[in-house]
């Protein structure tokens, strides 16, 4: 066995490795879409940011590990970051965890010699093998995605709620809850704390994104919204006749009456009007509110985990 810097000529072994793996996870949740092909140029990136690793015995690709080029302040932290999309990684069935480890192991050390202290990868919910590898490097769930099929279900009658799909100029009716939002992820246990400047440009990028959103009212005034976009954070989310919950809140005093569910049953109501057939969601893992809602209506079929290296190792690495 051979490890060695990720190449162009590595491109098609590499694709069929992830197609091959996303199959895996289409075979234990079937909802997911049919994926013909991944382009190119989605691996282009790992190609001229020479942080990619691929493990080879002969001519034999047994898997690879790449990465998106690291951004700073991952995590609204001091450090730098980088992430692992899931099709930026695969590996054949036959030793997978200990194909991941060495990968890993390879790649680590390219990472935090670039500086980069904070490696998420994305990895398939039902595929144990790499799951257990990762966690045994020290990783830990962070994130989750997960789809559903767009089929109305039973849920209690709201009387006096009102369901609507706001215009786009009308997107600072929600400003509140987005804010009461932020506060809440900022809480223990997700503590992703953001300051106030922080949080008001992440509001001003919301509004100005090209989303839907889907809000319940009581008596003229939101109480709770779903935001849905095009795509999602993954290469199963591109599909057209897939669309992708990013973002969900409701005032803690109308919790526990199913207005959530009547919601989202009125989000796929509206999306079904349109010939959809899927419907995404990520969420944090730790957002123990999200957590426990989305996964009694979605199926999880991506895990992304985290791993957080000291700065004296990063400091150690870069001095040498």
């Amino acid at each position: 066995m051979r490890i060695q810097q990720f190449q162009r000529d590595h491109i098609p072994a590499a694709r069929a490795l992830a197609l091959a793996n996303y199959n895996e996870e289409r075979a234990a949740v079937p909802i997911l879409p049919l994926i013909e092909g991944i382009p190119d140029a989605a691996f282009e990136e790992y190609i001229d940011n020479e942080l990619g690793v691929a493990m080879f015995e002969g001519g034999k690709m047994l898997g690879f590990l790449c990465c998106d080029d690291p951004w700073e302040n991952a995590f609204n932290s001091t450090a730098r970051g980088t992430f692992v999309p899931i099709h930026a990684h695969g590996a054949i069935p036959e030793n997978r965890g200990y194909i991941y480890k060495r990968l890993y192991q390879a790649a680590a050390e390219i990472w935090v010699g670039k500086g980069i202290g904070y490696h998420t990868i994305g990895l398939y919910a039902h595929d144990a093998q790499t799951r257990d590898a990762f966690f045994s490097c020290g990783f830990g769930l962070r994130c989750v995605d997960a789809v559903r099929p767009l089929e109305n279900f039973a849920h209690s009658v709201c009387e006096g709620i009102r369901f609507d799909e706001l215009a786009q100029s009308d997107a600072a009716k929600i400003r509140d809850m987005r804010i009461a939002l932020s506060v809440h992820l900022g809480e223990s246990p997700c503590f992703m704390r953001a300051s106030t400047s922080e949080r008001e440009s992440w509001i001003a990028r919301a509004e100005a994104r090209d989303s839907r959103l889907f809000t319940a009212s009581d008596s003229g005034a939101p109480i709770a919204y779903i935001e849905v976009t095009e795509d999602g954070e993954n290469f199963a989310t591109w599909e057209e006749d897939m669309k992708n919950i990013c973002g969900a809140y409701c005032l803690p005093a109308y919790r526990g009456k199913g207005i959530m569910q009547a919601l989202l049953n009125y989000v796929i109501t509206k999306l079904q009007a349109e010939d959809l057939h899927n419907l995404g969601v990520d969420f944090e893992s730790f957002n123990l509110t999200s957590n426990g809602f989305w996964l009694k209506h979605f199926t999880a079929y991506t895990h992304s985990v985290t791993r957080r290296i000291d700065e004296c190792a990063i400091a150690h690495r870069a001095a040498h």
